[in-house]
């Protein structure tokens, strides 16, 4: 069956797959991803169909704003660029698809920087807004992926460091006013976590419109935020990495010292370790005792050790009484009786939200837990496929999706899953990771997409890749040259020479690599990496799979 997903890749043109374009600005952003070279094709199954009414949907979210370069918006009722998540981890997904467009949207908060170092929270047709800071996924480290993975711009990575900089020094004058070096939150939408119970009794914006004051006269504020204190620690490890790539080596010291600061001040203050859970801690110096999506921001800011995270995972992520619903992962911890399960409004009081899924990977990937990943990449895209509107929130009982329609986060995710399951993905660090596996049919045994095909052009060169379950073969420049067992992932350069195999499933895979003419046995065990030295296939980690919990 391979050749037939193979053809109708092959024959398959995205430009008759979306449809007409709906501006004209439309125009050279689809020439822009024609020329990523990114297809995808199933024989059957709902999933291809919505994969392109997902990038037909995209593309009524990029719109010229305040000028003629088309950017990023959220998407739905949400009419401009957040910082929370248009600037930052939906733009980071873009860069691997259009990204002259995610350039020109982390632009735009460093173009509309006030004199006094704040950015802006977001930017729309009206302008910039100044009344909270929205702070979620650090931009520096989503910039400096960009950077890496698209042609290297100095003059682009000077500006927004600069920019972030500044910011940087605007949150410690006006957000540390507790003097404890954690970041401080003023407000509910500081965090974007509306309706939380974490900021029950704290307004929603800024006081008198001011990210720089919090409400005199309220009894708890302000809150010595973690996720906050996370993002600040993160970015300040990225612009250490900026600094020295830009010359700077003591600025690059500084910074670092910088990071180290932020991280002892956020165990110090805002981590439990009874509990081992990241909570706020209020002026009276009471922990806010709710336990939210908040850990796996912390942990999205690359905070921990593998030890500790996979701790994390143990207790909490993977946990059914905590986070691990059958969509997860839920906003709220189920076991709260906070806890509310509703998908139909923007809340963060429980139910599962597209924005805390794509911020997931990030997590999971950079402790090497790619098989615990699968988990929550197999379940979301089933519930993608069935999708018509593509909603902020989705049950996390059910699947069905919530409140709002054509929202950016979700339509991203569903490229980007496709993309870390079964496709051809790109990385910062200049590998390629082709991955062979297909969505498993988890909902009433339908099958969303039973044999997938994948195609995009690295540097020139056209890949293509398509698994089955019986095992999956990439073509370079239309010639099969590497077969890999279902289950696993090829990692290779970007030239697609294999450096190694991981495996991707909880059972061992056995079986035979064929490479450019040659033959390797493979046996490995979930999450392991075996690479390809002298001839052979070597273990080169192996750290085993963290399975779920129930209590």
């Amino acid at each position: 069956m391979s050749e037939k997903v193979l053809e109708r890749l092959r024959g398959l043109t995205v430009t008759d797959r979306i449809g007409e374009l709906g501006k004209a600005s439309d125009g050279p952003v689809l020439e822009e991803w024609l020329r990523s070279g990114v297809k995808f094709a199933s024989v059957s199954g709902r999933l291809e169909g919505n994969y392109y009414a997902a990038l037909r949907k995209l593309f009524d979210c990029i719109v010229p704003t305040l000028g003629d370069a088309p950017v990023l918006h959220e998407g739905g009722i949400y009419l401009g660029c957040w910082m929370e998540s248009t600037g930052t981890i939906n733009t980071e997904l873009l860069s691997r698809f259009l990204p002259s467009v995610s350039e020109d949207t982390y632009q735009l908060f460093a173009d509309y920087q006030k004199d006094d170092g704040q950015m802006p929270y977001k930017v729309t047709e009206h302008g910039p807004a100044y009344r909270q800071i929205q702070t979620v996924t650090p931009l520096a480290r989503c910039v400096w992926n960009h950077y890496e993975l698209n042609g290297r711009s100095k003059a682009f990575l000077q500006k927004m460091y600069d920019a972030m900089a500044r910011y940087d020094e605007w949150l410690v004058t006006y957000r540390n006013t507790r003097g404890t070096g954690c970041v401080e939150a003023f407000c509910t939408f500081d965090t974007g976590h509306d309706l939380s119970p974490r900021f029950w009794h704290v307004p929603d914006t800024g006081h008198l419109d001011d990210a720089r004051q919090y409400n005199p006269d309220s009894p708890i504020l302000p809150f010595l935020a973690p996720d906050l204190t996370a993002n600040v620690y993160c970015q300040r490890g990225y612009l250490s990495r900026m600094a020295r790539e830009l010359g700077d080596e003591q600025a690059a010291a500084e910074w670092s010292a910088k990071a180290e600061q932020s991280l002892g001040s956020l165990f110090a203050h805002c981590y439990d370790e009874a509990d081992a859970f990241f909570y706020d801690r209020d002026r009276n110096g009471e922990l806010v005792r709710v336990q939210s999506d908040v850990l796996l921001r912390v942990l999205a800011c690359e905070v921990g050790d593998r030890e500790f995270f996979d701790a994390a995972l143990q207790r909490y992520l993977l946990n059914t009484s905590k986070f691990f619903a059958k969509y997860p992962f839920t906003s709220i911890a189920m076991d709260d009786p906070r806890f509310d399960p509703f998908s139909s409004y923007n809340t963060w009081a429980g139910t599962s939200n597209f924005l805390s899924i794509i911020r997931t990977p990030h997590a999971f990937e950079h402790h090497h837990r790619y098989v615990e990943l699968t988990w929550v990449l197999n379940p979301i895209l089933t519930a993608l496929a069935q999708m018509t509107r593509f909603a902020q929130t989705v049950s996390p009982w059910n699947g069905k999706e919530g409140f709002t329609e054509t929202y950016s986060p979700a339509l991203l995710c569903l490229l980007d899953f496709v993309e870390r399951l079964c496709g051809i993905l790109p990385r910062p660090d200049g590998e390629l990771w082709f991955t062979a596996l297909v969505p498993y049919p988890q909902d009433h045994g339908e099958n969303m997409a039973p044999e997938t095909g994948y195609s995009r052009v690295v540097d020139g060169v056209t890949f293509e890749f398509v698994t089955t379950r019986e095992g999956a073969t990439a073509y370079r420049n239309g010639e099969a040259y590497l077969r890999l067992p279902f289950g696993t992932r090829a990692v290779t350069d970007r030239q697609g020479r294999l450096k190694a195999i991981i495996g991707m499933s909880v059972r061992t895979i056995e079986g035979t690599v064929w490479y450019e003419g040659q033959e390797f046995a493979l046996t490995v065990k979930g999450n392991e990496q075996v690479e390809l030295l002298d001839g052979r296939l070597v273990s080169v980690r192996d750290i085993g799979v963290i399975t779920p919990t129930y209590r």
